[in-house]
């Protein structure tokens, strides 16, 4: 497990896939915040690669995100659209409507950070995220990363368009400890 100071990234286990169902995928509004495409129901037992983790996809890793005192499911969280060539990817997260506001997306944000240039080698880490998604916006600047830019109108969700914005983060610019 990678160890924040609060949370912990550990492999999706089978019991957690009912809990991340019913709570981020079955929840219209956030589904189609988070996923970039339109919400779509995803039928019991489904495989669907929101839920069920496939060891073998190179591009992205994915893991479910625990309270380091009490283990609780608390969200989850991934590293994805790897690009060894570039050394570059992208982190996306989610928390379960329960754990938000809690200070949780800024330590899995460390985290994911830890693994992507610790673990990994990588020298780039990029966040896109809606521009009124305060809280993510936070939690990636408490770690360091830079608002590069803002893509206009660029996604379509629940009858609207909103703007995007696209954060990035260096290696080299990275400070474990600035969680400020």
């Amino acid at each position: 497990m990678l160890k924040g100071s609060t949370v912990g990234l550990r492999a999706r286990h089978e019991d957690d896939i009912p809990i991340l169902r019913t709570e981020l995928y079955d929840d219209v509004v956030n589904a189609s915040r988070a996923e970039g495409g339109p919400w779509r129901p995803i039928k019991p037992n489904s495989n669907d690669p929101r839920l069920v983790v496939d060891d073998e996809q190179q591009g992205s890793v994915a893991f479910s995100v625990v309270e380091l005192e009490g283990d609780t499911l608390v969200g989850t969280a991934t590293l994805w659209g790897i690009d060894n060539h570039n050394r570059s990817a992208h982190i996306g997260l989610g928390l379960r409507p329960s754990c938000r506001g809690k200070g949780y997306g800024t330590d899995v944000v460390a985290v994911l950070c830890h693994y992507g240039f610790v673990v990994r080698g990588l020298h780039r880490l990029q966040i896109e995220t809606l521009a009124d998604n305060s809280a993510m916006l936070r939690s990636a600047e408490r770690n360091g990363f830079v608002r590069e830019g803002v893509l206009r109108s660029s996604a379509w969700v629940m009858g609207e368009f909103l703007d995007e914005v696209i954060l990035g983060l260096l290696a080299q610019d990275w400070k474990p400890e600035s969680k400020a």
